[in-house]
């Protein structure tokens, strides 16, 4: 790979990593073609971009990006599969997924809305993260609570005075 290739290789990938605000570092390697091609398939199917990179590559691109990825450049090592999604726990979902049928990929770190994330014991924390979407309609259904508890509370009392106005009114 010549330098002007490598150059724009670099550009390229810190201009993903400035439109993204969810990406993921995984090792996929050890998978054969087959389950490679499953892994290709249910990432498209998430709306996940996938791709391997190099190690060396993706740190300049990270060194030249405005983010701060704090540790992650130092966890570059061995195979590195880039995994760049709109929603936060999408690959983290993808990935606990697709271990139920092999013992690949391992999730290596993830920066995820400036937060960052590193090594396989947070993979859990990493699926129970609420979408954007999610954390709106659980601020809305609290919001909407209080009200319906009024409302019901105006209906049902005024049913019973309702009542027994009718009682006293027969008397």
């Amino acid at each position: 790979m010549t330098r002007e290739e490598k150059s724009t290789v670099i550009e390229n990938l810190t201009a993903q990593l400035a439109e993204s605000s969810t990406i993921y570092l995984a090792d996929i390697s050890g998978l054969n073609a087959q389950k490679t091609s499953d892994l290709r398939r249910a990432c498209f199917k998430a709306n996940i971009k996938l791709a391997v990179v190099k190690n060396t590559l993706l740190a300049k691109a990270m060194e030249a990006s405005e983010k701060d990825f704090g540790e992650l450049p130092t966890i570059l090592k061995g195979n590195t599969s880039l995994m760049i999604s709109e929603t936060g726990n999408a690959p983290a979902k993808l990935i606990k997924d697709f271990r139920k049928k092999a013992e690949k990929p391992v999730l290596k770190g993830a920066f995820v809305e400036e937060a960052i994330f590193i090594g396989e014991d947070q993979l859990e924390t990493l699926v129970n993260i609420k979408s954007k979407e999610e954390v709106i309609g659980d601020i809305i259904g609290l919001l909407q609570s209080p009200a319906k508890n009024v409302v019901s509370a105006l209906k049902s009392s005024g049913g019973k005075l309702a009542g027994v106005l009718k009682t006293l009114s027969e008397k």
